[in-house]
């Protein structure tokens, strides 16, 4: 499209145009996203300036760009942020229809003000929102001065003023941050809001406008870069304004990127959005202490030194270096610093860090006492560790001390129960771990292992296998003793062997608990760790993951194999309680279901017993998931009598349902006069989780795994949680007659892993190849 054709005025030309830019055509280069920005910045202007000259918009009265447009940021769908100025012209409602209807009526998004230049700088002065608009402000046609008088007004009044509106600049940011959220964290991204996206590098920039801070380096500046192209391509592939990076979009973002994957996509992202977030806490907090001081505050005497540590003060409410600290000669004091962070709750000084960067040495192999004592000082801080990890891994520090960090970095989570990088959930285990220490005899191997378990991912191999070699790469530099570099490695190769055994295997079983103690190598001292780093594991994988049922299983599972080492003789398993027993008595004697719920404990038990039959486990489970229980484990004890199954239970909201109200529908659904399949349908629709990208759910998993026990396999279902799962699983292997032992089910969030024991159609004894792959069938149809 000519450019007479696009400067007549018409706005319909404009969008044409812009659709071409979009789409060239078969054949014709497509724009790069940077390419594409200034190729819209300039079609906009182009168009608005011709049409300013047509209606006569030259001597006072100008037509200014802010946002998008005015940084020369133009996504596809951006909003045009636009501001007439005039000064007392009669006509300036004239212009203003004449330049805003046409964009209205070609549907193009409009942000529109008309503005005196006192007008312009009052609001200004009163909306944070207009003040970063107007201080980035570009003539696009009209009075040029005016424009320049207007721009220079703004930015003088926001110099002068800026002490005033200091704590509202900061406040503001701190609770987007915390509404919105990391970029660098999330799974679905705002890249324009969330803390490390677009509007903490304006925020940056309108710092520097008010001389408090120096413009963003070039690390900010490529950060900067990559988040407006990914806006940009995300423009471009939604066809409407998007903000928000879904889960669903990413892969044809990536690509149209040049970049290999999701995975890569997040991973950069992560690392972009992080220098972003550093710069702008080290801004507000550089800011802060510029702020111009007046009255009686300018004759007050600067903030005095208070000492701290060796060679470490307090100065303005940062941590820094004391004058005498020579950071060459004293290898430490990196540490040192960092721990006095973290035990006080006050930030490290910009200066400090960068000056450690600069001149600290590298620490010598092992590591001098005092050093690895500093590190486990700043290790068991707790929370407080996070944000002193993150001011030293930005500045290169980190790296320093742990090498290893590097293939961990920024390394996107490859399912859906973490909600952290690789790299961070490790710092929150370690702070979670520190609430532990006391539960173990060696609390720096806790703190340490905890950092490390699962410094094996981002590398080739079972992580597990490849952080083993690493724990005793990282254990011997410390300087940890070399039968503690062994505990070290076999804490990180075996950081899942609790949580597995203990949600996936069956714990009456001897063999259970005499493989994991061989395992172990009868170390009790790794046991007891293990304990405590998988709660500190789960803690920090996200939410629901570690839960009061995950907890009792492997604190069963521990005090079994403790009784083990000790010599000492393993529960039996547990035959028919009394309960039970009662209850298939009670069936025998009537024929009717009978349930009994046990809310003594959390999480609680519901017993069924049934008359003997192939539904009893399905029927059970979908009545449990009619009223809302979520079923953790199935045991089905023998019965000569009838069919029983001991849930454990939680529920999914509420209390806990009426046992009758239990009982009567499980009469219903035996006797025909409930319909499971039709009323879990209902429930499934109405209490389905919505996912915020609407993106489809993988696709289930089976896996299958010789248990101990002689004969009998494991299948593992992996999938998406939903109501009624078990239900629908039962259900499906008692379709294939497969002899159901028991059942464990672990939910991670939205996916599920679940466990059942399985053993051959009527013998009893192992399954056929073919016999697997029927049932595996069956499963993934009832799963999917």
């Amino acid at each position: 499209m000519s450019a007479v054709a696009v400067a007549s005025g018409d706005a319909g030309d404009l969008v044409r145009a812009k659709a071409v830019l979009l789409d060239p055509g078969v054949g014709k280069r497509r724009l790069g996203p940077e390419a594409l920005r200034t190729a819209l910045v300039d079609l906009h202007d182009f168009w608005l300036s011709s049409r300013a000259a047509s209606i006569g918009l030259t001597d006072r009265a100008a037509l200014i760009a802010v946002g998008a447009l005015g940084r020369r940021e133009l996504a596809p769908w951006s909003d045009l942020d636009l501001v007439l100025l005039h000064d007392g012209r009669k006509d300036v409602e004239r212009l203003a229809e004449q330049l805003w209807y046409p964009l209205w009526d070609a549907g193009i998004g409009l942000d529109h003000s008309v503005r005196t230049p006192g007008q312009a700088v009052q609001v200004a002065a009163t909306d944070l929102r207009a003040a970063f608009g107007l201080l980035e402000a570009r003539h696009i046609a009209g009075d040029t001065a005016l424009s320049d008088k207007v721009r220079a007004a703004v930015r003088q009044a926001w110099r002068a003023g800026i002490r005033g509106r200091f704590d509202e600049l900061a406040d503001s940011a701190q609770e987007r941050w915390r509404k919105v959220g990391d970029v660098a964290h999330r799974v679905e991204p705002d890249l324009k809001s969330g803390h490390g996206g677009l509007r903490d590098i304006q925020l940056l920039d309108a710092l520097a406008a008010a001389q408090l801070v120096d413009r963003p380096g070039a690390e900010v500046g490529e950060a900067r870069r990559l988040l407006l192209d990914v806006r940009t391509e995300l423009h471009r592939l939604a066809g409407r304004p998007r903000d928000v990076l879904r889960a669903q979009d990413a892969d044809e973002v990536a690509a149209a990127l040049e970049i290999s994957d999701r995975f890569e996509l997040a991973r950069a992202l992560s690392g972009a959005a992080r220098s972003v977030a550093f710069a702008a806490e080290v801004g507000l907090r550089s800011a802060r202490s510029a702020l111009p001081r007046r009255g009686l505050a300018a004759l007050r005497r600067a903030p005095v030194r208070r000492p701290l540590d060796s060679g470490v003060v307090e100065h303005g409410g940062e941590v820094a270096l004391a004058r005498d600290a020579v950071a060459p000669r004293d290898p430490g004091l990196v540490l040192r610093v960092a721990a006095t962070a973290a035990r006080t709750g006050l930030p490290i000084a910009a200066g400090t860090l960068h000056r450690l960067a600069d001149t600290a040495p590298e620490l010598r192999e092992p590591w001098p006492p005092s050093a690895l004592g500093e590190l486990l000082s700043l290790l068991g801080t707790g929370r407080q560790l996070v944000d002193v990890v993150e001011a030293l891994d930005r500045t290169g520090l980190w790296g320093r001390l742990f090498p290893e960090w590097g293939a961990v970095r920024d390394l996107p989570p490859r399912d859906r129960a973490h909600v952290w990088t690789v790299d961070r959930h490790l710092v929150e285990a370690c702070a979670q771990a520190a609430r532990l220490t006391t539960r173990v005899a060696r609390p720096d191997l806790l703190l340490v292992g905890a950092l490390i378990h699962d410094i094996g991912k981002g590398r080739n191999g079972d992580h597990s296998v490849v952080g083993e070699s690493l724990a005793l790469q990282v254990g011997r530099r410390l300087g940890f003793p070399d039968a503690d570099v062994a505990v070290l490695g076999q804490v990180v190769r075996h950081h899942l062997l609790l949580p597995h055994t203990a949600t996936r295997r069956d714990l009456d079983d001897p063999a259970t608990i005499t493989r994991v103690v061989e395992t172990l190598e009868g170390s009790g001292l790794v046991l007891d760790l293990l304990e405590s780093l998988a709660e500190a594991d789960a803690l920090a994988t996200g939410p629901g993951v570690w839960s009061p049922w995950k907890q009792t299983l492997i604190q069963d599972l521990v005090r079994r194999c403790r009784a083990l080492l000790a010599g000492e003789p393993l529960p039996a398993p547990a035959a028919l309680s009394a309960d039970a027993a009662e209850l298939a008595g009670a069936v025998a004697d009537d024929g009717q279901p009978q349930i009994r719920l046990d809310d003594r404990a959390d999480p609680a038990t519901v017993i069924v017993a049934v008359p003997d039959g192939p539904r009893a486990l399905s029927a059970a489970a979908g009545v449990l998931a009619l009223h809302s229980l979520e079923v953790h484990a199935a045991e089905l004890p023998s019965a000569e009598q009838a069919a029983v199954v001991t849930f454990t239970v939680s529920p999914r909201f509420g209390g806990l349902p009426d046992p009758a109200l239990l009982r009567s529908d499980l009469i219903r659904v035996l006797d025909g006069g409930l319909a499971l399949a039709d009323a879990l349908a209902r429930k499934e629709r109405d209490y389905a989780p919505i996912s915020p990208s609407g993106e489809p759910p993988a696709p289930p998993r089976v896996l299958w795994f010789d248990d101990e026990a002689t004969g009998a396999v494991v299948l593992e279902l992996r999938g998406t949680d939903r109501i009624g799962l078990l239900h629908h699983v039962a259900a499906a292997l008692e379709e294939c007659s497969a002899d159901l032992r028991w059942a464990r089910v672990a939910t991670l969030g939205a996916s599920v892993v679940d466990s059942f024991c399985l053993a051959g159609p009527g013998t009893g004894g192992a399954l056929s190849t073919a016999e697997r792959r029927k049932i595996e069938r069956a499963v993934l149809a009832a799963a999917g």
